[in-house]
């Protein structure tokens, strides 16, 4: 019996394209369900009773949620090309890290520039002169991170804003140029361009609602 993998995700959601690559990464084929969050889907509703959120991978009927716990799953389940260390410590190690780069999941929150800049500073010293976060090949982290490397600089280009740049993080950015070098990686983030429409379309419609 062929095994269903399916992923409920949007294509502007730095957590749901995780998911995407880390399943890439791994070769797992799977079905890809783009969810209307303004709409939601009773399939997702069914699988997310609770938080009603994305992702949510579906993996033989049984629903996982919350990208973090889903990367960890993947990793469990798929044993080739795995994305966490095998060693018991690193392993909790590198999940205690990802959860602190992980900035709110599901939290529609600002990040204040002082903590913003503790925390890409807490990443470069993780980083420590490695192409990748867990060394030679793209792991679990540099997965999560997908959110500094395609999402905030679309962000502050949106604002107009200067928070995050090879001046102030030249270690983080010689580690975006290392992982845009990876095909799969650019397959799983937004077109530049369709992205920076949305956020600034976003901004503007927060902007102009009432108060």
């Amino acid at each position: 019996m062929a095994e269903e993998v399916k992923l409920y995700g949007t294509w502007v959601s730095p957590f749901s394209r995780r998911i995407e690559l880390a399943l890439k990464l791994k070769g797992v084929p799977f079905e890809y369900m783009e969810e209307d969050l303004s709409n939601k889907s009773p399939e997702l509703l069914k699988y997310n009773p609770v938080h009603k959120k994305i992702p949510v991978l579906v993996h033989n009927g049984k629903p996982i949620a919350e990208s973090l716990v889903i990367l960890e799953y993947i990793d469990e389940t798929w044993k080739n090309n795995p994305i966490l260390p095998q060693d018991p410590y690193q392993r909790a190690m590198i999940l205690a890290t990802g959860w602190k780069a992980n900035f709110g999941e599901g939290k529609e929150r600002e990040v204040a520039i002082e903590e913003f800049a503790e925390q890409m500073k807490f990443l470069e010293n993780e980083l420590n002169g490695k192409d990748f976060f867990e060394g030679e090949t793209i792991g679990f982290l540099d997965i999560v991170a997908n959110l500094i490397a395609f999402w905030f600089p679309v962000r502050q280009d949106a604002l107009g804003i200067e928070a995050f740049t090879q001046e102030k993080f030249p270690v983080l950015f010689k580690w975006i140029a290392n992982i845009t070098k990876i095909d799969l990686v650019n397959e799983c983030r937004p077109p530049r361009e369709k992205h920076l429409a949305f956020v600034k379309a976003r901004i503007e419609g927060l902007q102009s609602a009432p108060k």
